[in-house]
């Protein structure tokens, strides 16, 4: 290892602190007023969070009745962020495809909407 790489170790109460959480798509929306091309998506994370609002930059691989019933991940306790006129209340979370479109992360099986990831 290098020393750069020694700089950037996290420790496991840091990773901790990040709320990572399961929810499901309620309800998915074009955002026209986005600079990049993204969906306003409402996500229930469960009794406990409740609903929430996210900004995802997705609209290359989804589209809003792809997106309705499905379980993605996201960051909770991040403090909300304004994107144009919408306030994204988590961070939805993906990876790049080759080509830099996003590709949303969540279970592979049904699990009960809110769970923390561990």
């Amino acid at each position: 290892m290098t020393d750069d790489h020694n700089k950037t170790l996290a420790t496991f109460d840091e990773f901790l602190k990040i709320d990572i959480r399961v929810g499901r798509v309620v309800e998915a929306a074009p955002f026209p007023e986005a600079r990049k091309p993204a969906l306003k998506l409402v996500i229930d994370f469960g009794t406990d969070i409740g609903l929430k609002k996210s900004s995802a930059q997705i609209s290359e691989h989804y589209n809003e009745a792809s997106l309705v019933g499905r379980q993605v991940m996201a960051v909770v306790n991040f403090p909300p962020r304004q994107i144009g006129p919408f306030m994204s209340e988590v961070l939805t979370l993906g990876l790049s495809d080759e080509d830099g479109h996003i590709i949303l992360i969540g279970p592979d099986s049904n699990v009960p909407d809110g769970q923390r990831l561990h």
